[in-house]
């Protein structure tokens, strides 16, 4: 059985049409004007606890659920921690402190599996497998008791942090009245694949990376991307034309959105010297992805992230709240908080993320998107407009210039928002593209 076909099954039960797309969560209709949005694999790769015709679901269980259905779909390749998080089934990942901690790892039982050289980064980790016989939590907790200086922890997957409509979801769009070349400004992405052929992404040039296979276009990174970089008549984006790098850190695999596979993306956006980059990821802690963050940050590049859908009241995900991360929150098309959307701390600004189009993969089309992801993209582009070496001292400056532009929202001054809304004007409404009916 296929991969896709796997994953299509075992998702079968929450994955009817549903009216529009959702977030990580189940929500009531926006309404009955909008055409059903067939759910592919790939859709629900991304957003597999998605289903608006089901009852709603506790909003701080909804994920773990999705982590629960993706591991049972794929025995072999996923599992889960003792929290409920997606894993990688029978792998750690591990940076020992010194050779000699690397030495007792290996006499107590744990055996390399791969090494990861991160370039760009001055940063590497190991897989590794556990002793045989021992528990993975087991091995992780005699891993960190063996050398507490290191890090150690389970190789997580993340997921994405909204949903968007997927092939036939919406009517076709007019191709762009002006063909410019693209200019010199570039922002980064590290998401699922990036639909190149879509004609609002066909004039911004897309540096892809991360699949040996080639392209996997999928719908969360394409929607993402256009709300980044795309180019269309009456679409809006926050970078129009610019150059994307794009790390796709899915490629369709049953392991996609892994740390090892975002440290890698991670890396070579270093490597290619991109200020900003965007991750609409979410996912647990992890001690190896945040050291890792760490040292992107550390060396100015600005990381913007979705903060996620679990709800006001859900403990904080990754890697948005990390420090020195730009955490992104989301308000609909009146301007209120998404009742879904992660609140505290680690949101440094909100921006719109709902009863709003994005491209959908696979058509000409445009279609409705809800969720903290789309919000992150456009706090991305407006960060990278003034913002393109990356040095700890600009992305200072470039954080302010944006916060000086931001504003309060009417029913909620500076509560959960950070520093402010920002690209009010950005959202291109439901009503703006011909959307079927």
């Amino acid at each position: 059985m296929s991969f896709r076909t796997c994953r299509f099954l075992a998702l079968a039960a929450a994955s009817a049409c549903v009216a529009t797309a959702h977030a990580q969560l189940r929500l009531p209709s926006l309404g009955s004007t909008l055409s059903p949005i067939t759910r592919t694999p790939a859709l629900q790769r991304l957003d597999p606890a998605v289903d608006a015709v089901l009852a709603p679901v506790d909003l701080a269980t909804a994920r773990l659920a999705a982590a629960t259905q993706l591991a049972r779909a794929h025995r072999r390749d996923l599992d889960r921690d003792p929290k409920g998080e997606l894993i990688v089934r029978a792998e750690l990942l591990a940076q020992p402190s010194s050779p000699a901690a690397r030495e007792a790892l290996l006499a107590a039982g744990f055996r390399p599996l791969r090494e990861e050289s991160l370039d760009g980064l001055d940063d590497a980790f190991v897989v590794m497998s556990a002793p045989s016989g021992l528990d993975l939590a087991d091995a992780v907790a005699r891993a960190r008791a063996i050398d507490p200086a290191g890090a150690y922890d389970f190789h997580h997957i993340y997921l994405g942090s909204g949903s968007a409509g997927a092939r036939g979801a919406a009517a076709s769009i007019a191709e762009p009245a002006s063909r410019a070349s693209a200019g010199p400004l570039q922002v980064g992405l590290i998401d699922s694949g990036v639909d190149e052929a879509h004609p609002s992404l066909r004039h911004a040039e897309i540096r892809r990376h991360g699949c040996e296979d080639g392209a996997h276009p999928a719908p969360h990174g394409t929607a993402v991307a256009s709300l980044m970089v795309g180019s269309a008549d009456h679409f809006n984006s926050a970078l129009p034309r610019a150059v994307l790098y794009a790390g796709d850190a899915y490629c369709d695999a049953a392991t996609g959105g892994s740390v090892e596979a975002i440290a890698r993306e991670l890396a070579w956006l270093a490597r290619m010297k991109v200020a900003v980059v965007n991750i609409s990821l979410v996912g647990p802690a992890n001690q190896i992805l945040q050291r890792i963050v760490e040292r992107a940050v550390a060396q100015g590049m600005l990381i913007v992230a979705a903060v996620g859908n679990d709800g006001p009241a859900a403990p904080p995900l990754y890697p948005a709240s990390w420090p020195g991360v730009v955490g992104v929150g989301a308000v609909d098309g009146k301007l209120r908080l998404l009742p879904e959307g992660a609140r505290g701390p680690q949101v440094m600004f909100v921006a719109p993320g709902a009863d709003m189009a994005a491209a959908a993969s696979g058509t000409r089309a445009f279609a409705p998107v809800r969720g903290t992801s789309f919000a992150a993209p456009f706090v991305a582009g407006l960060l990278a407009a003034g913002y393109q070496a990356a040095t700890p001292e600009g992305a200072r400056a470039a954080l302010a210039r944006l916060a000086a532009g931001a504003r309060d929202l009417p029913q909620a001054p500076r509560d959960g928002i950070g520093r402010g809304l920002v690209a009010e004007s950005l959202r291109t409404p439901l009503d703006a593209v011909a959307l079927a009916r």
